[in-house]
């Protein structure tokens, strides 16, 4: 005989316990929006973010966490219950001790460099650059040429082959690398416990997942959860992390903003992937200049390393040419004679352009609004274009005496001797202004064979030019340069 209580009303009664069971389920599930570009959170959906003032940036995501496993000890036990831990105390900054400990030397002196003199213990560094422009094959080296130490690559973009195929091509000879194809946190962290590397390197950060937030890889949520338990790891452990970051079309680091703040050191590896030279930059750095760089040329056996930079930024022509000047430029602790080229044309096509390639091209335009007002030059007319050789961009001040100095050479079609560099700062009146650590960039044009090296007067007061081999020529007003060199 059939339940009446039961038939009667099916209907009714699952579509109740359907509402039931989704609400019990959405009651469960625990929701917030995100900013994608600065990763600010608010419990509903906002069309302009207050933190970063963006539009159109919140993305609704399900949050997932479980305070008994945010630790990376946590995580690799999966499940075991963390210890309790005493909270910290506040103690007078006298009576901390302090022991400086020796940083990793690596053998690529360019991210030594870079660094700051080596690889800081438990340092969290990122690196990001473009699809293609050879961040991998920049950390696989490292990783290769460090065979006294126990290293762990991380990998969640290639394969264990793909890996072994790279390192075959780059040839560096044994190491102590050991490779892990995986995208979880919580089997990577098994694995360190296994392993206890002294240095890991993840590729890349976008494509680690873990358990504690059920959003998307790649996700703000994901990257701000899986950076702060490597971030706790490299603390906790000492070791060092390398982590390998996208970018956006803009060229800024994917992900939230939070991601710059938590780690300790930015890179930036840049570069033309039509040329074969590709620059390391410091974006910051907490244990060194951040404005140190390095340079590689891209080879078929890997990234080679740049030791005499201002060899490769001064191109070899064979005569006098017009448009051309060298500027002794500086970045971070290291000089750089850098080539400037300028092309000027009369306009055919009505409004002149202005085209600046490797340099700001507002402060291009203000150049050449000196050199019209202070300097007599008609260059109202005139399209002007401007390159720095060897894909650099640079934004030293130094570098405007130069260009200046190349712009007119074109504009009246007289050559600047090979053999002169300059090194100074114009102002709004015409002035030539002086520059920081003059010393270092006369002695690096002395090195490389150049005559004279026109600088700022003012510049000459802490300087003694017979200490140098090389001219130093002092000026204060642009017109001076011109009636010597024209």
């Amino acid at each position: 005989m059939p339940n009446t209580n039961v038939t009667k009303g099916t209907k009714k009664g699952f579509v109740c316990y359907f509402y039931r069971r989704k609400f019990k389920d959405m009651a469960k599930q625990k929701t917030s929006y995100f900013c994608q570009n600065c990763g600010a959170s608010s419990p509903k959906w906002m069309g302009k973010c207050p933190s970063c003032g963006e539009w159109n940036t919140y993305v609704e995501e399900i949050l997932q966490k479980d305070d008994g496993k945010t630790s990376w000890k946590a995580a690799a036990t999966a499940g075991q219950s963390s210890s309790l831990q005493i909270a910290n105390k506040p103690r007078p900054i006298n009576e901390i001790q302090y022991q400086e400990q020796p940083r990793i030397s690596t053998n690529d002196a360019e991210l030594n460099r870079v660094l700051g003199g080596g690889i800081v213990r438990g340092s969290l560094v990122l690196i990001g650059g473009e699809p293609g422009i050879g961040k991998s094959t920049l950390m696989l080296q490292i990783a290769l040429s460090l065979s006294h130490l126990k290293v762990l690559y991380v990998s969640g973009e290639e394969s264990e082959q793909q890996i072994k195929m790279r390192a075959e091509r780059i040839a560096a000879g044994a190491s102590n690398c050991y490779v892990l194809a995986e995208t979880g946190t919580q089997n990577v962290f098994k694995q360190i416990e296994t392993l206890r590397p002294d240095v890991l390197i993840v590729d890349s950060i976008q494509t680690l997942h873990s358990s504690f937030i059920e959003s998307g890889a790649g996700s703000v949520s994901q990257v701000r959860e899986c950076t702060a338990e490597l971030l706790k790891f490299a603390k906790e452990s000492g070791t060092p992390v390398f982590l390998i970051g996208h970018i956006t079309k803009d060229g800024s680091l994917a992900g939230p903003k939070v991601l710059e703040h938590m780690v300790d050191t930015v890179l930036q590896f840049e570069g033309d992937r039509h040329l074969t030279y590709r620059i390391l930059r410091t974006i910051k750095n907490r244990f060194g200049s951040t404005s140190e760089l390095g340079i590689y040329e891209m080879l078929g056996s890997g990234l080679r390393q740049v030791s005499n930079p201002s060899e490769i930024l001064i191109s070899q022509r064979e005569g006098d040419l017009s448009g051309v000047a060298i500027a002794a430029s500086l970045e971070g602790n290291r000089p750089l004679l850098i080539e400037t080229q300028s092309l000027v044309s009369i306009a055919t096509y009505g409004t002149p352009q202005r085209s600046s390639t490797g340099f700001d091209a507002k402060r291009l335009n203000m150049l050449l609004a000196v050199l019209e007002k202070r300097g007599g030059f008609r260059l109202g007319g005139q399209d002007v274009f401007l390159n720095i050789a060897g894909g650099l961009k640079v934004e030293d001040p130094a570098m405007d005496l130069a260009i200046c100095a190349s712009v007119v050479s074109s504009y009246e079609d007289v050559a600047i001797p090979q053999n002169v560099c300059f090194a100074a700062e114009v102002g709004l009146g015409g002035e030539v202004r002086a520059v920081n650590r003059i010393e270092n960039r006369i002695a690096e044009a002395q090195k490389l064979g150049f005559e004279e090296i026109y600088i700022s007067r003012y510049n000459h007061k802490s300087l003694d030019p017979s200490a140098y081999q090389i001219k130093v020529v002092t000026v204060t007003k642009l017109n001076e340069v011109f009636e010597r060199l024209l």
